[in-house]
């Protein structure tokens, strides 16, 4: 495996002061416990905050290296600050490195497990594993909120410990549920504005409102709803924290309407093919016929199995530009060839490895009616071509472009 374990795995003696809820999955991880915080506000005091963006008290990023040591003083600072809550963002390297040990979480959140970082664990069943240590270390009295229309759900359930409670959540697009749900969507209302859900929560009527577009953001609302709940947050008062709470930079991000251009971190075959369909639907909501086009590429020195399968989600879009994402050390073009061996024939592809004239070229092209999603980069603000790390924002390019048109 490309990773060791931590060597401070003893929590600080204070930790137990910051009652924490840690989320884990593939996808959904960063919006999921941004909306946590929001959600954790309503019982007074700052919050802290820990997603691949950064750190963060409430919304006051800390400037500090995104390593065990600088996650370790930002829960100090946001102690000193009065902070007795926290909701943090758990890949599985980091579970793999002995995290669940190293800080105790009272709530784990499960979101998906699909394909992703095999190159980190080598195989499906060591990258669930991983993951599975959050729920495995929680404590007595501790909450796993699971996403039960996910098949890993089964299994992770089955690990929970004694003493723990197990919540569950669902939205039926992901499939039949493995597990009976505790809050489940039976309808979900998207617009380019936002999404509404009813359902049940509890055998009792449930409506939702989120600032997210499409289902995928409907899942990341029940979890984070139900993680809430179980840090002590009262229902109606989560409900409105969702309600207002934007998802985190880079996450189906609307830069503008006509056309509509977002910006997106997708960046696995799973969350590529779900952000499309979202956007597919927007656009037949409207009648207008308008267009679907994708700009996208895959990471070098990374999971390189799962290039070929976002090729094939790729086949969704009406207009296809395959460009760069962080080709690393490997060979742009290599990976690009990957990418299109799994895209197969399609009416309307086009490769483009300056990322930059990518998004410029499609964003030029498209017509007033059309979608132009920008995905795999979302918030970075960096590429790393050839072993350097060069400023670069999809944002920043794609509004640019947009001002040219």
């Amino acid at each position: 495996m490309r990773f060791p374990r931590l060597t401070i795995p003893t929590p600080p003696p204070w930790a137990p002061r910051i009652a924490t809820v840690g989320v884990t999955g593939t996808n959904g991880k960063s919006t999921t416990t941004t909306w946590l915080a929001a959600a954790l506000r309503r019982l007074g005091g700052p919050v802290v905050r820990v997603t691949t963006l950064g750190f963060y008290v409430d919304d006051e990023r800390l400037a500090l290296p995104k390593d065990y040591d600088g996650f370790i003083e930002a829960m100090r600072v946001g102690l000193a600050r009065g902070a007795r809550h926290a909701a943090i963002e758990l890949t599985s390297e980091a579970l793999g490195r002995g995290f669940a040990r190293a800080w105790p979480c009272r709530v784990g959140v499960f979101t998906n497990l699909t394909h992703d970082h095999l190159d980190a664990h080598g195989t499906p069943e060591h990258y669930l594993a991983s993951k599975a240590q959050l729920f495995v270390s929680l404590p007595p009295g501790g909450t796993a909120v699971l996403n039960g229309c996910d098949p890993s759900a089964e299994l992770l359930a089955e690990i929970v410990p004694k003493g723990a409670h197990t919540r569950t959540y669902g939205v039926t697009s992901r499939g039949d549920p493995v597990l009976p749900l505790d809050a489940r969507a039976t309808q979900t209302t998207a617009t380019w504005s936002g999404t509404r859900l009813t359902g049940v929560v509890d055998g009792a009527p449930l409506a939702l409102a989120t600032p997210g577009l499409g289902d995928i953001y409907a899942e990341n609302a029940l979890a984070a709803l139900l993680g809430a709940e179980a840090m002590g947050v009262p229902r109606e008062e989560a409900l409105e924290a969702l309600a207002t709470a934007p998802p985190p930079a880079g996450r189906f991000e609307v830069l503008s309407e006509r056309p509509r251009v977002v910006v997106d971190y997708a960046h696995s075959p799973d969350a590529l093919a779900r952000t499309l369909a979202v956007a597919r639907a927007l656009l037949d909501a409207e009648g207008r016929g308008g267009a679907l086009w994708v700009v996208f590429g895959a990471g070098g020195a990374r999971d390189r199995e799962k290039r070929r399968p976002m090729g094939a989600a790729a086949r969704a879009a009406d207009h296809v530009v395959i460009t760069n994402d962080n080709p690393r050390d490997e060979r742009p073009e290599a990976i690009a060839a990957q990418v299109l061996e799994g895209l197969g024939a399609h009416p309307s592809a086009t490769s483009e490895l300056d990322r930059r004239l990518a998004i410029r070229l499609a964003i030029r092209d498209a017509a007033p009616d059309d979608a132009v999603l920008l995905c795999g980069m979302g918030h970075e603000g960096t590429q790393t071509i050839g072993g350097v790390s060069l400023a670069f924002s999809d944002r920043e390019v794609a509004l640019a472009a947009l001002a040219e048109r």
